[in-house]
């Protein structure tokens, strides 16, 4: 029983160190999110860098995507700044993939 033990040990340890690693990059992904916004919405220094913290907070409104890209969306509109859904969703994932390999980088 041991060795289904120690297995059973890494694989926890595994599923752990991935789900940290995806909250990291996501986290990351929002706050690049909130930077490109910000200088949209014409913002920044310390403006800027409070946004983008705004932004990695409203991930944790709801599981998923959503609440982050209807913040971005929602701000961007209120300021009158014409950007297609499909521009900020590609932004997310364009971010998404940029997040996951600095997160990676720096291990």
């Amino acid at each position: 029983m041991s060795g289904f033990d120690d297995r059973k040990k890494g694989q926890e340890a595994k599923f752990a160190f991935d789900a940290e690693t995806r909250f990291k990059a996501e986290a990351r992904r929002n706050k690049l999110l909130g930077i490109w916004a910000a200088e949209l919405l014409g913002l920044t220094g310390d403006e800027a860098k409070s946004y983008a913290a705004e932004v990695v907070a409203a991930d944790f409104e709801e599981a998923g995507d959503e609440d982050v890209f209807r913040k971005i969306a929602g701000d961007l509109k209120a300021k009158s700044i014409v950007i297609g859904d499909d521009v900020i969703r590609q932004k997310m994932a364009q971010l998404t993939a940029v997040a996951n390999e600095q997160v990676r980088a720096e291990g």
